[in-house]
């Protein structure tokens, strides 16, 4: 009996886990404005994407501090523009693994080998897929790419997309734990 109540217990907190994730999306970046947007339009515009990951956001204040920081440039006329919107939505992302340190070298890489544009999109890619099969949602086999897949097979995967694919696996992986573990406080069933 007790064995289960555990097992529902379980599939339910895997249930709850798993919902919000079912539809995230991180927009592409031509997806993004082009039009440059202010602090809080730019950080708002980033949370609505982020708030299923509940945990992961960034504030106006946050932002300012990597401009200060020089992890992004400074805005034009106090807008934020494609770019910049691109590289904060990673920002909030990494953050809860990395250094903004160590954010600042991937930047430094990424610019060294793929254009923002390319990167960004990679990012997302990955990112949406690596959640998905993290929480154990069909969408992560229907959602593979081909081309992807056959540069792992193939075996020409970059330094540079295995370090980012390894930080996705990282963020992913504590998204789920840190998920669980309020799940399970919240259900009381420790």
């Amino acid at each position: 009996k007790i064995k289960k109540r555990a097992c529902f217990m379980n599939e339910h907190i895997l249930s709850k886990m798993a919902d919000p994730i079912h539809n995230f999306h991180l927009p592409r970046y031509q997806e993004i404005p082009d039009v440059g947007l202010y602090l809080e339009q730019t950080a708002k515009y980033i949370d609505s994407y982020l708030s299923p990951l509940e945990d992961i956001s960034i504030t106006g204040s946050m932002i300012s501090n990597y401009v200060k920081k020089k992890i992004i440039n400074n805005p034009v006329k106090k807008q934020y523009n494609r770019d910049q919107i691109a590289a904060l939505i990673f920002i909030a992302v990494a953050k809860s693994v990395l250094s903004l340190d160590n954010i600042h070298m991937m930047f430094e890489i990424q610019r060294q080998t793929y254009d923002n544009e390319t990167a960004y999109n990679y990012f997302c890619q990955e990112f949406e897929q690596v959640l998905w099969h993290v929480f154990q949602l069909d969408m992560a086999d229907a959602r593979k790419d081909t081309d992807h897949n056959t540069e792992k097979e193939h075996g020409t995967f970059s330094n540079e997309k295995t370090m980012l694919c390894n930080m996705i696996i990282t963020v992913a992986h504590k998204i789920y734990l840190d998920r669980y573990f309020s799940l399970l406080r919240d259900e009381d069933t420790i």
